[in-house]
């Protein structure tokens, strides 16, 4: 069973692995943090890496490493030979939010403001009016990394209605002119944002005129919460994807403390970053980072470069993302048939032009880990006038050629600040995903 043992308890966890994580770097290391706690060692990929597992041995190889916003961890059981199949869930650790611009302390008229651009597609209008915070990491001219997060800062304010009688009427916000936070008041060449975030990076001590770079994105501060008629829904920022890499993250932990079976895979979580604007980085699903680690655990298990094909071909992809609910204000807007619901199960994500890498064969695989776990799942297909997104799935899938299959959790208000699921199904994705860490292809 997953760490946490019910779904009242995982929610909680999540939110708390939520608030903790505002960036992709924050994910990132939050999640190490708990891998550390529960017996996993961190990699330098700088370094020689020991053998994946103790062949031979009583105990499983538990490792991760940390390639700038992405987490990629695994556990190798002691069996594990050249050509052990990998069993990998794929998530993503950022969200579609807003990103600090160079010179980024502007202002006019006596406010303080951010320069900041879109980063990725962020419902906008969910944005406003709301008390955010600055989060990411500065890196320092010797190279030394620092994660910042400010707590509440900023804020976008929405002109009245008293200066915009015709906003209920339609509501049109121009990126570069209506898109500027506020963060003060006074004069922008007597304040200095880097600074304030400087002073706001813990245990250390900052000077923020040695700032060489920085990577920093708006999250919003709201604490996520539990509601509904019988406390059924769950509030929170980042559920697009952190749902997904908690379930993940809390799934291996579990596996990982459990007595693994003779023959089973090698299970992995990764954590890619930059999903939202196309994954094409060096800690992207589109980069290499995924392969860069799948064959360096080959190489720790003597793999000959076709004996690591034989192994990929055993191989098979969970790539977790979230997906829609049906809206009951838009139902014209949802397949008319396929019409997934908040707390019936994680979605099984099918496009017949490969928006979704989710074959028959994969689709038959979640339909049997589903069934042995006991839990309920719903596909998902788009209205044929609403073309879908994309995953991970696909990337990965093209770049190593793994069979892999398009799950999540289904959500209202993707993209929105603050996004919506059900208690029960994040539970669930995490139930079914460590039945599938160790059960082979």
């Amino acid at each position: 069973m997953p760490t946490q043992s019910t779904a009242a308890d995982h929610i909680r966890d999540l939110g708390a692995y939520v608030t903790a994580s505002p960036s992709s770097f924050h994910a990132a290391h939050e999640a190490a943090r708990r891998l550390d706690s529960a017996g996993f060692t961190g990699l330098d990929e700088l370094q020689p890496w020991p053998v994946a597992g103790t062949p031979g041995g009583s105990g499983a190889g538990k490792f991760y490493i940390i390639r700038d916003g992405a987490l990629i961890a695994w556990v190798a059981p002691a069996d594990a030979g050249p050509t052990t199949g990998f069993n990998i869930l794929g998530a993503h650790t950022d969200s579609p939010s807003f990103k600090l611009k160079p010179k980024p302390t502007t202002g006019k008229l006596g406010w303080l403001q951010a320069g900041v651009e879109v980063y990725g597609g962020p419902l906008l209008n969910s944005w406003l009016d709301r008390e955010l915070q600055l989060a990411g990491r500065l890196v320092m001219l010797d190279g030394t990394e620092h994660l910042t997060a400010t707590g509440p800062l900023l804020r976008f304010p929405q002109l009245a209605i008293h200066l915009d009688r015709s906003v209920n009427d339609g509501l049109t916000l121009d990126k570069q002119q209506h898109m500027n936070p506020v963060f003060g008041l006074g004069d922008p060449a007597d304040a200095d944002l880097l600074a304030l975030l400087a002073g706001k990076v813990a245990g250390a001590s900052v000077d923020p005129a040695r700032i060489g770079g920085y990577d920093v994105v708006i999250a919003d501060t709201q604490t996520p919460a539990v509601f509904g008629a019988k406390g059924e829904f769950f509030a929170s920022g980042r559920l697009d994807n952190l749902s997904a890499t908690h379930a993940g993250l809390t799934a291996l932990i579990a596996h990982a403390a459990s007595a693994l079976p003779d023959g089973a895979p090698i299970a992995v979580l990764a954590a890619f970053d930059h999903e939202e604007i196309g994954s094409a980085s060096r800690s992207g699903a589109s980069g290499p980072i995924l392969e860069d680690v799948l064959v360096r655990i080959s190489d720790g298990l003597g793999a000959s470069a076709s004996q690591r094909r034989q192994a990929f071909a055993a191989s098979f992809c969970v790539s977790a993302d979230a997906g829609h609910a049906v809206h009951p204000n838009y139902p014209e807007r949802h397949d008319p048939v396929n019409r997934p619901v908040l707390n019936g199960g994680p979605l099984l994500k099918i496009n017949a032009n490969q928006r979704y890498a989710t074959d028959a064969h994969g689709a038959a695989r979640w339909a049997r880990l589903c069934g042995d776990a006991g839990i309920p799942y719903q596909e998902f297909a788009s209205n044929n006038v609403m073309p879908c997104g994309s995953t991970i799935g696909p990337l990965t899938a093209t770049r190593l050629g793994i069979r892999t299959v398009d799950v999540g959790v289904p959500l209202l208000s993707m993209h929105s600040a603050r996004e919506l699921c059900g208690v029960d199904d994040p539970y669930r994705l995490a139930e079914v995903t460590e039945l599938f860490f160790r059960t082979p292809a």
